[in-house]
Formats: C-alpha cells, sequence, structure tokens
C-alpha cells in the first residue's frame, strides 16, 4: 500500500505543480483524495490511469479541491470505463455536487459506468475497503465565510480526516481555519500527518506536532514562492527532529 501525491499546490495557480491532491493505492482499492481544477491532467502527470480510480473522497467545495471531478468523469466516459465510480461526500454536501455533476450535462443515462455516492456523517466510520477506512469531522475553514450567506443558502461543512491504513494511521488536514484544527483527533494515536501550509505559520504546526507526537508530517498545500522558506525552516531544525518533517512534492510515493 502506498499513498502517491498528485499534486502539492495551494489554491494558486503553478506551472509547476498541481493542486493538493493524493491518492491511495491498495490491494483492492485506489481512492483520489481531492479532485481539484486540473486534476485529470495531474493524474496523467503521475502516470495515474482514469481507470485505476475506484473512489474520490472529498474535504469541501473549494474549487481548488472539487472542481475538475466533472472534467475527470467526462475523461472516464472517453475510455469507456465501465466499473462503477464511488464518491464519499459528506451528507450535507452531496446534493450540491450532485446538481454540478447533472449541471456539466453528465447523465446517467450517457456515462457508460455508474456513479454510487456514499454519503457520511461526521464521526462516522466510513469503511472504503477491506485495507482503508476513515472518519470525518468539522474543521474551521469555512468559518470565515459565514457573514456573507445572508439568505442562509449554504452549508459550510469542511472536513479533516482520520484515515486507518492497514496498521497506520494518517491524519489529513485539509484546509484549516485555526491552530485548534490541528487537534481535532488528539484522540487518535497519529502516525502520519498531511498537513496543508497555507493557512498557518509553520512554527504553529510545528508545536502542535511535537505536542501530539506524530512519526511523520508531509507538509502540503503551499504556494511556490513559500517553498524555499519551508527548506530553510527544515535546515534550521536539529538533526534529530528535521527528518520528522517532509517537504511534499508531486509525484512524491510513501510505503504504508
Amino acid at each position: 500500500m502506498e499513498i502517491k501525491f498528485i499534486g502539492t499546490s495551494s489554491g494558486k495557480v503553478s506551472l509547476h505543480r498541481y493542486h493538493t491532491s493524493f491518492i491511495i493505492l491498495s490491494e483492492k482499492f485506489n481512492l483520489l483524495v481531492e479532485a481539484g481544477d486540473g486534476i485529470s491532467r495531474a493524474l496523467l502527470a503521475g502516470e495515474i490511469t482514469f481507470d485505476q480510480i475506484d473512489g474520490i473522497l472529498f474535504s469541501h467545495l473549494h474549487p481548488d479541491h472539487y472542481s475538475g471531478i466533472t472534467a475527470l468523469i467526462v475523461q472516464m466516459k472517453l475510455i469507456n470505463r465501465t466499473k462503477a465510480l464511488r464518491i464519499f461526500i459528506h451528507k450535507e454536501l452531496s446534493a450540491t455536487l450532485k446538481n454540478y455533476i447533472y449541471s456539466s450535462y453528465l447523465f446517467d443515462e450517457r456515462m457508460g459506468f455508474e456513479i454510487k455516492y456514499v454519503e457520511f456523517e461526521h464521526d462516522q466510520e466510513i469503511k472504503v475497503s477491506r485495507e482503508i477506512n476513515f472518519i470525518s469531522r468539522q474543521n474551521s475553514h469555512l468559518n470565515q465565510y459565514l457573514k456573507y450567506d445572508n439568505e442562509k443558502k449554504l452549508n459550510f461543512i469542511c472536513c479533516s480526516f482520520f484515515f486507518n491504513l492497514k496498521k497506520k494511521s494518517v491524519f489529513y488536514t485539509g484546509d484549516i481555519g485555526s491552530v485548534n484544527d490541528l487537534y481535532l483527533f488528539r484522540d487518535r494515536d497519529i502516525h502520519m500527518m498531511i498537513c496543508e501550509t497555507a493557512h498557518l505559520e509553520i512554527q504553529t504546526l510545528f508545536n502542535a506536532v511535537m505536542d501530539l507526537g506524530v512519526h511523520n508530517v508531509f507538509l502540503s498545500h503551499f504556494d511556490d514562492e513559500v517553498q524555499p522558506n519551508l527548506k530553510l525552516w527544515k535546515n534550521s531544525l536539529s538533526e534529530k527532529i528535521r527528518d520528522k518533517f517532509i517537504i511534499a512534492y508531486d509525484d512524491l510515493s510513501v510505503l504504508i
């Protein structure tokens, strides 16, 4: 089993890297996490075929996390895919996602394969396969937008995830809004952390990692211009701690 980073860039588009996404590759099921703008091209660059993807999991509905799903479905249709695609989405976001796909003229009758929606609630354990399961918890990333929704038409679900992969656990922060979001799974033993770095100070992350006792941290979701500063920061750490922090890059593979 392995985790392969498809993209590591933030919401800011880059000529060199793709928006944050990774795929969990296992014997029975391959789960893509996030499918933002440009995901189809990103998968090609990462040598992941469209038919390899068994399911897709979304954290929230910012464009860099989900807007590439319709183009990806089109590519699956063009290669004459026949096996079902499972989409894992919080139940409060499901209707919006379904409407987005329908509004792109992707009708079930013309697809050639079935899309199965797996809706979940926070703290509900979802068994993806024999080797993969996860639970989600609400973070505060979208709280800043609450004041704009005067007509109360939107929901503001944004998930962080705790994965159990064989005997290893992975905390994927997704996009977060405060330091408290780093502690959403403090009741769990975290082996590996995939953490965004666009919305928090690196020292804040460092303090949380040391407090939680995380074994390894993969830094992702950062702008191109931030990357040199991350390298300088990592090199400033003591040799004993330095190896705990890995600056992720597109096409990086990590064995589980």
